[in-house]
């Protein structure tokens, strides 16, 4: 399929810059199978949503994974984003992580970094996607810490604002990057983007859905390349999805087949959900999930059949992406990109810190 086939025209002032002062303020738009779309909130969601319907989210942690430094020896400035870890040998003080990076002359192999606490030693690149491998190490406290302090949020580059740790937003985002740039529920470390969707969701609006009967269950997977790398091909065909280490555990699949007990939705928070549960999706049983640790590299496009999810709520995504693409498979392409065109034209915001829309799978 034709990647301009998710394409659209996108106003620069409708893309978010700043999250707004309550997470669960977000606009939402209600796109059903059938029926009308309606606009409401992301807090309206308990009355939405069935009572018993299950609501996955994914816990996934955003890491301090950029990392702005200089070049020993040159002192030219670059940049590393580190995309995932790499296993090590037992013992070993340094991590290695498979990741992206820039410089004015390039970053060969053998050479070295320094971002503050944290150095940077090139030691591969990968011929097929131009992928460096990086070896990091700390000058001075131990490198977990010295990540943590010399990191930065990587935000995407749409996002065209400064940012940092002391960088206070204003009153309609209050906060900072370093806060709203996780979910309230992040548990587990790991991922290089935010889950989105999940950006929304607050505890107050949790002790309503579980008032509402809804039951909540997480999944785990890391945000890395899969997930936000651009289309550069002109059929999705041709597009080579990066892997991304996910998890469904024993809980989360239990929770599943509950739901199935008693005729109820499984409602994924966020595109991120959706790979997961459709690639744990049991082959042997329609519906249930079975308990999973592995990475995928699933992309999902119309024609494609899902096999557990019934429910989406996600944000509004970049034009000519994967995440479009999974939208429209679970919607409808006509449907969705008409339901973007009144979102536009009805102020919505898009992107990471933008609002939301809540779909039904198409039947």
């Amino acid at each position: 399929m034709r990647v301009a086939t998710f394409d659209y025209e996108l106003r620069p002032d409708s893309i978010a810059q700043y999250p707004l002062s309550e997470r669960d303020s977000a606009r939402l738009l209600v796109l059903p199978a059938r029926g009308e779309r309606t606009h409401r909130l992301v807090r309206d969601l308990p009355e939405l949503l069935p009572s018993g319907a299950l609501i996955v989210l994914n816990d996934t942690r955003v890491i301090p994974a950029r990392l702005v430094g200089r070049k020993v020896g040159s002192g030219g400035k670059a940049e590393v984003l580190l995309l995932r870890r790499l296993p090590t040998d037992e013992g070993d003080p340094g991590q290695r992580w498979q990741a992206m990076g820039r410089a004015s002359k390039g970053l060969p192999v053998g050479c070295i970094l320094e971002c503050e606490d944290v150095r940077v030693r090139v030691v591969g690149r990968a011929v097929e996607d131009g992928l460096l491998e990086v070896e990091l190490s700390s000058t001075g406290a131990a490198l977990s810490e010295a990540l943590a302090r010399g990191g930065r949020v990587p935000l995407p580059p749409y996002i065209r604002r400064p940012e940092g740790p002391g960088l206070e937003m204003p009153a309609s985002g209050a906060g900072n990057d370093h806060d709203r740039y996780q979910t309230v529920f992040a548990r587990v470390d790991g991922a290089v983007a935010a889950p989105t969707a999940g950006l929304h969701f607050t505890e107050r609006l949790f002790e309503r859905l579980r008032a509402a009967g809804c039951a909540i269950a997480t999944i785990t997977l890391h945000v890395g390349l899969g997930t936000f790398q651009p289309v550069t091909a002109v059929d999705l065909d041709d597009h080579r999805m990066h892997e991304e280490v996910f998890e469904v555990s024993e809980a989360a699949a239990e929770a599943v087949r509950d739901a199935r007990q008693r005729s109820a939705p499984v409602v994924a928070v966020g595109t991120t959900v959706v790979r997961a549960l459709e690639s744990a999706a049991d082959p042997e049983r329609p519906g249930l999930v079975t308990p999973t640790r592995a990475a995928t590299r699933l992309l999902i496009a119309p024609g494609y059949r899902f096999r557990v999810v019934d429910r989406l709520v996600t944000n509004f995504h970049v034009p000519r992406s994967t995440l479009l693409a999974l939208v429209c498979a679970f919607a409808g392409t006509e449907r969705v990109l008409d339901a973007y065109r009144v979102a536009q034209r009805e102020g919505y915001r898009f992107f990471s810190y933008g609002d939301a829309m809540s779909l039904e799978r198409a039947e």
